[in-house]
């Protein structure tokens, strides 16, 4: 299967597998699905993962988190910057998610960060997702 955006794929697992109350996924690996893997761990949106390889290829586990009752901790995730329409902002045009509640994920000169992060250390970038 040849995609297109795999970045949109893989928010689209998790999506799915958080409706379905799934405890992990698999989704193909890459290093940027990675970095993004780690900042959603980071920031406590999802419980763990691992990179490991199965039949060949590699595969990035991704373990899901809960909230007490049984309440998916992500509530939603967005797109925002797609292989058809990139959306790259400066460090003075990052906004907060959902008034703060949530985070955004960028690509930056310095690397994959959040939003927040990304203003701190005065860089802008393409702005990957939105997670709250």
């Amino acid at each position: 299967m040849n995609l297109t955006d795999p970045v949109a794929d893989f928010l689209t697992r998790i999506r799915n597998s958080m409706r379905s109350r799934h405890q992990k996924f698999d989704a193909p690996a890459s290093r940027l699905k990675a970095e993004i893997a780690r900042i959603l761990k980071e920031e406590g949106y999802i419980a763990n993962y691992k990179a490991t390889e199965e039949e060949g290829r590699k595969v990035l586990r991704v373990y899901l988190k809960y909230g007490p009752n049984n309440e998916a901790v992500i509530r939603d995730l967005r797109r925002v910057s797609r292989p058809g329409c990139r959306v790259y902002l400066g460090r003075d045009e990052i906004r907060r998610v959902q008034g703060g509640l949530g985070i955004s994920i960028m690509t930056t000169p310095k690397g994959v960060m959040t939003g927040r992060q990304a203003r701190r250390e005065g860089v802008g970038g393409e702005v990957l997702c939105e997670v709250w």
